[in-house]
């Protein structure tokens, strides 16, 4: 492919990411799908080389892009939440009720569904079959826009009217920002006993630094910077270093490199530190237009690297990408998106509630919980997970794994890009007229 053509690709499918989310604001079809199957005609065309989309052979570019596209789409994720979560408030940790769900019950057994599934019907090994749950249990903060909250509100000078009304995208949303940080100590698990052995020599130690310990300091080292930033950004005795003045946006990426440059040295969870971060600067001056500016370039920079992550995408799903696929991985990717997942929500939302799940002053019907249960995006995490994790031990059938991984991101950028705009305009008329 000459210089020039891909001048033009470039050109036609970032004019294409400018126009499709307002083009395509009211059909029942998301940008994602459009750009994927772009990247796959692309992928079509002549002079195109298998290997040179190949995330097996060019794993850590992918791992990098993958990775920066997430730590954006969390800082995009909770610069948008309007609603607070503070370790003094028990009102506010109730709010969060069906996230906690979500996390704690939801989360364990959709890796412990796939991986089972991996195992029983792939014929993965164990390591393989973990690391697969692990990568795919995470409902993606980068291609779930559709279902999550559009921005931050902010009402300058009157922070009583910012709130979270829609339960259904509020769950997404911090679900979305706080599961890629939970999956982390399990795919540290798949490693460890691909590289290590049996769960015996390594697991105590395991649940005490991966399960516990990172995550403390993940969340420990992102509130204190976000907390640093956010004094500085608006209370700062010195004018040019409050920000929040000046309306300098930047300080939203500066923001996500120092949160998680910091927790990766200290060997935390960065994933977590960048979602803490951006949670307790949204939490300074609520009620603040700074907020709205940072997420603003925040969001563009997201659909920037999305768009390349998605062209990418479907440039491998023509080029061999899909090589390595057999029938009963493509029974378990069908099966994740809907049985495991929908199941598993279904299971973390209604449990011990027969009627209505009330979270804080908010409710969450029984449609809203299945509709929660089920819009479980697949994205670019899974990514990440799966180019980290072959980067850090040997994991057999790889090639399997990456074929899984990229038909169940493309089944559900397909399923839930094409349900999400008619469900959610559907309960939000009945959310209305109730």
């Amino acid at each position: 492919m000459t210089t020039h053509l891909v001048y033009l690709l470039g050109g036609a499918s970032l004019l294409l990411a400018v126009v499709l989310p307002y083009a395509l604001r009211t059909a029942a079809l998301s940008p994602p799908v459009v750009l994927l199957g772009l990247g796959a005609l692309i992928g079509l065309l002549p002079g195109t080389d298998d290997s040179a989309f190949s995330p097996i052979a060019h794993r850590v570019f992918v791992e990098h892009l993958a990775e920066f596209t997430v730590l954006i789409a969390l800082m995009g994720v909770g610069l948008a939440l309007d609603r607070p979560l503070s370790l003094k408030s028990f009102e506010s940790w109730r709010s969060w009720g069906a996230t906690w769900r979500l996390l704690v019950i939801a989360m364990p057994l959709s890796i412990a569904g796939i991986a089972l599934l991996g195992w029983w019907v792939m014929g993965l090994a164990p390591s393989a079959a973990l690391l697969l749950g692990a990568a795919l249990a995470p409902t993606d903060p980068v291609l779930a826009s559709d279902v999550q909250v559009e921005g931050p509100t902010t009402t300058e000078g009157d922070e009583d009217e910012i709130d979270e009304d829609d339960e259904v995208r509020f769950a997404l949303t911090s679900e979305a920002g706080l599961n890629d940080g939970m999956a982390f100590p399990f795919v540290q698990a798949a490693i460890l006993l691909a590289a290590s052995g049996p769960f015996a020599e390594w697991g105590g130690r395991w649940f005490a630094w991966d399960l516990v310990g990172k995550v403390l300091i993940g969340a420990t080292l992102g509130v204190a910077v976000g907390w640093t930033l956010a004094k500085v950004a608006f209370r700062s005795s010195q004018r040019s270093l409050r920000t929040a003045d000046s309306g300098e946006p930047l300080l939203a990426l500066a923001a996500v490199l120092l949160a998680y440059g910091l927790t990766e040295i200290a060997e935390g969870y960065g994933f977590l530190a960048v979602f803490a971060c951006a949670m307790t600067l949204r939490s300074a001056e609520r009620g603040h237009d700074y907020h709205a500016l940072m997420h603003d370039v925040i969001e563009r920079l997201e659909r920037l690297l999305t768009l390349i992550v998605l062209l990418l995408l479907g440039v491998a799903l023509t080029n061999g990408l899909l090589a390595g696929l057999t029938w009963q991985a493509a029974v378990v990717a069908v099966l994740l998106l809907l049985v495991v997942r929908p199941a598993s929500g279904m299971i973390a939302l209604f449990a011990g509630r027969r009627g209505d799940l009330r979270v804080g002053d908010n409710t969450l019907r029984r449609r809203e919980r299945a509709a929660t249960a089920f819009f479980g995006v697949r994205g670019v995490g899974s990514i990440y997970y799966l180019a980290y994790a072959s980067g850090h031990a040997d994991f057999k059938d790889l090639p399997l794994l990456w074929s899984s991984v990229g038909l169940a991101i493309t089944l559900s950028v397909i399923l839930h890009g094409v349900t999400a705009t008619p469900a959610m305009r559907w309960l939000d008329a009945k959310r209305d007229r109730a």
